[in-house]
């Protein structure tokens, strides 16, 4: 949970600004969460809560309406009668990490990533996107190895994650869909050495930087713990406190270091 808002703030300020390195500074005065933050927040609220994703998703998308949604996410976060759109971007894997750090069962997991994606993204690349983060959380906090996840992940959903990251870098452009993104962010944590290393490596792609190193991160938390005391202390210090409350209060639930 951590690990992706962390991602998130320091991918934020590159998004306009595609990199083709991993030398960089982590944090700026540029440095801002974005609507990647404020919904993985509202994804955990709505599990401490109990209540339904699209509730979540309107009542903190309303609370932070500058934090740069999509078109098509601000349309439905702004009707009367919300329905999904079929959207196959990466808004969906980008808020779900939460999914995979509270649920115990890998059947869990699918079923609640594969909801939390279909009040928006109910087409199947996007509830494919959702369902490979949360899945790649919940392995790597069980204590899969990087293998396993690489096995299962490919398998499962057919993402080819046989590439490394420095053979995708050179080529690699701006791309929001889940197919088009969320196995590269997947493989920027299966090449890291630690966290910092993975989100590095997202931001490095050039790409849709924010949300690359948001999933990046999620998954290299889960797998490697607690973040560096620099960058979580930098996080908070960046979130507003309704959003620094709920994390605090769903990582002491669910014992998220």
């Amino acid at each position: 949970m951590w690990g992706a808002l962390a991602g998130d703030i320091i991918g934020s300020v590159y998004e306009g600004s595609p990199l083709k390195t991993e030398k960089f500074p982590l944090f700026s005065d540029k440095s801002r969460f974005t609507d990647d933050s404020v919904l993985s927040v509202a994804v955990a609220a709505a599990i401490l809560e109990g209540k339904d994703y699209a509730s979540s998703f309107k009542k903190y998308g309303c609370r932070h309406p500058g934090a740069g949604y999509g078109g098509s996410f601000f349309a439905w976060l702004h009707s009367e009668d919300p329905a999904p759109y079929n959207s196959w971007g990466n808004g969906s894997a980008m808020r779900v990490s939460p999914v995979g750090f509270a649920f115990n069962t890998m059947n869990k997991v699918l079923r609640e990533a594969a909801a939390s994606a279909a009040v928006t993204h109910n087409h199947p690349e996007g509830i494919k996107g959702a369902q490979a983060v949360a899945l790649t959380v919940f392995l790597a906090r069980s204590g899969a190895n990087k293998e396993e996840i690489r096995k299962e992940i490919s398998s499962r959903f057919g993402y080819d994650l046989s590439r490394s990251h420095a053979e995708i870098r050179p080529g690699y452009s701006f791309d929001v869909s889940c197919q088009g993104s969320v196995p590269e962010a997947l493989i920027c944590f299966l090449d890291s050495r630690d966290y910092e290393d993975a989100v590095r490596k997202a931001v490095s792609l050039g790409g849709d930087s924010d949300t690359q190193a948001c999933i990046a991160g999620a998954a290299a938390h889960s797998f490697y713990g607690q973040l560096p005391a620099d960058i979580l202390r930098n996080t908070k210090i960046l979130l507003t406190p309704d959003l620094l409350a709920i994390t605090e209060a769903f990582c002491g639930r669910f014992h998220i270091p």
